[in-house]
């Protein structure tokens, strides 16, 4: 086993989305990282072993952790396929484990990502080919060992993706419904709301479900990766199962319970209630939450309680006239039958903010899947 970069700096780096950077910092603190600095598309910090998995383990707001192999400077594709055949890749994989490989270029002499992607998996498939005559299989889907290349300026840092791919992907989406938020924007839409389970929340678009599992697993304190069986840091030369397991009971030891009328959602889309239902399933106390078919319009309103919401925007889903009379109607809904509360709107379209009618308290830019969205605070009087 070689010494690798971030077994002798403790060094990592945080991949999140645009406009996460503070939520995603802070929460590394409450995790235990030191040394947390800002980065292009991320954060680097610092963790021990056991840290890093209680990270990988916890984290709501990353899409994905990586640890460092090697940094190198990297002007030609030759040499970027020498330096990848430095690294004894005996130590990460076998011939029975897959891996994949997800790489990103900008402002470099390679210019393709997928072609460097494509250099970096020869280098390690001709490694084994080389040593026993075979080669380990690639799998994108579901593989046992995920790598990270990444060059920047002819600056390349090959890296192992220690949750096994994105973060994400926590498992309780059985059932979706079309353009479902991302975990990940609905968990710090959660934590910018400032909720804290001391009066109700409602989701009166609730969809799949999202906003409200986030909502649950936040509240009942459920690690985000509770319901995920495959972890990168597995392949790690240094693994420390005994460390891991006494990480993970801890984690599940602290899972508490929510009050029957916490948290509520309400959609018109059959189908939608019924992707909520599946998917609340499938966590700890998710029963709590409770979920209804109603329009806003329908709904009686509500008294002393955080609203949370990702309406439809019209990009993705209808059109933006009717996307606009929809917004100034739930404009007037929150005016008229929501004194006392707090609205928290995400708009994936900037532009249909006015068409709310209301003058937000504070704009919080949020970009997720392509979209240059916006989270929006509204105190109601």
């Amino acid at each position: 086993m070689s010494d690798y970069l971030y077994q002798k700096t403790n060094h990592y780096f945080g991949q999140l989305a645009s406009g996460t950077e503070k939520c995603g910092m802070a929460e590394l603190k409450v995790l235990g990282a030191t040394n947390i600095k800002p980065g292009y598309l991320g954060v680097f910090f610092c963790a021990n072993p056991r840290t890093i998995y209680d990270i990988i383990y916890q984290t709501r707001i990353f899409s994905r952790i990586l640890a460092p192999l090697i940094v190198f400077d990297c002007h030609s594709e030759k040499y970027l396929y020498k330096t990848a055949q430095n690294i004894d890749w005996s130590d990460f994989l076998t011939l029975t484990k897959t891996f994949a490989i997800t790489s990103n270029i900008a402002d470099s002499n390679i210019r393709n990502s997928q072609y460097a992607g494509q250099i970096f998996k020869d280098a390690i498939v001709d490694q084994f080919r080389e040593k026993t005559g075979e080669r380990p299989n690639v799998d994108t889907h579901n593989p046992d060992l995920q790598l990270n290349l990444y060059i920047h300026q002819n600056k390349a840092r090959i890296s192992v993706d220690l949750g096994g791919g994105s973060l994400h992907k926590r498992g309780y989406r059985t059932e979706s419904v079309e353009a479902p938020m991302q975990e990940t924007l609905a968990a710090t839409i959660i934590q910018l709301s400032g909720w804290n389970g001391e009066r109700p929340l409602h989701d009166p678009f609730c969809g799949s479900g999202t906003l409200l599992c986030e909502a649950l697993m936040k509240q009942c304190n459920i690690p985000a990766a509770y319901l995920r069986h495959k972890f990168g840091f597995l392949r790690l030369p240094d693994f420390d199962a005994a460390v891991w397991n006494q990480v993970k009971t801890k984690a599940n030891s602290e899972i508490n319970e929510i009050s029957e009328e916490s948290i509520k959602g309400s959609d018109i889309s059959p189908d939608a209630l019924k992707a909520v239902r599946a998917n609340r399933s499938t966590l700890p106390d998710g029963g709590k939450i409770k979920v209804r078919r109603s329009d806003f319009q329908s709904l009686e309103g509500f008294q002393n309680t955080t609203i949370v919401t990702n309406p439809p925007y019209g990009i993705r889903l209808g059109d933006k006239e009717s996307t606009a009379d929809l917004l100034k109607e739930f404009g007037d809904f929150l005016k008229q039958k929501c004194t006392g509360c707090s609205a928290f709107i995400y708009y994936g379209d900037t532009a249909l903010v006015k068409k709310l009618g209301l003058k937000p308290d504070w704009k919080h830019p949020l970009r997720s899947g392509g979209l240059d969205g916006v989270l929006c605070k509204y105190e109601l009087y």
